[in-house]
């Protein structure tokens, strides 16, 4: 799943992954300082220098710097077990350029909001500092014609629950068009 800043992806998928057992969600990993009042577990916070270890390792199926910070998507040990669960990642476009290149059937949803004050709004009651809002959102105009045109899937996110049933359909139809499901 991937979108601009502010369009709800972590809320999203936090109600998706309780929602349906079949789900795993990988954490990402990022070097920017947590936010107040954002959850321990909303990344897995570190330093730079531990960031671009793992890099050297290979250990990320994507990863990118924005911002001055690093984001990036671990490798799981179950990435390529057919019969493991499904692994959503909540990853940025460029992430998600990323993924579909290494993993072509890869299933891409991307994720809007319903207007650009909307974002903005979401951004500033997240506690985005004044200049990294508008940083997300000249970002967000250039990643939605990429995004649009990468995904296999678009959905508005303007109502929790009616996007993450909207989600699961997604999800469960492309559950049925996989081999032995």
């Amino acid at each position: 799943m991937s979108g601009p800043g502010g369009v709800g992806k972590g809320t999203i998928v936090d109600e998706l992954v309780r929602r349906d057992p079949g789900l795993w969600l990988s954490r990402s990993w990022t070097t920017r300082a947590q936010r107040p009042a954002e959850a321990d577990d909303a990344y897995v916070f570190t330093t730079p220098a531990a960031f671009e270890d793992r890099i050297r390792a290979g250990g990320f199926v994507e990863w990118n710097e924005f911002l001055g910070n690093y984001y990036g998507t671990p490798r799981p040990d179950h990435l390529d077990e057919p019969d493991g669960p499904d692994i959503v990642f909540e990853i940025e476009v460029n992430g998600a350029q990323q993924v579909k290149a290494s993993y072509p059937d890869a299933v891409l949803i991307f994720v809007l909001p319903p207007s650009r004050d909307e974002q903005e709004r979401r951004l500033r009651g997240r506690g985005d500092p004044e200049d990294k809002v508008y940083a997300r959102l000249r970002k967000a105009e250039q990643e939605e014609p990429v995004g649009l045109a990468i995904a296999n899937h678009v959905i508005v996110n303007d109502d929790l629950d009616r996007t993450v049933g909207e989600l699961h359909e997604i999800i469960e139809h492309e559950r049925s068009r996989l081999p032995g499901r």
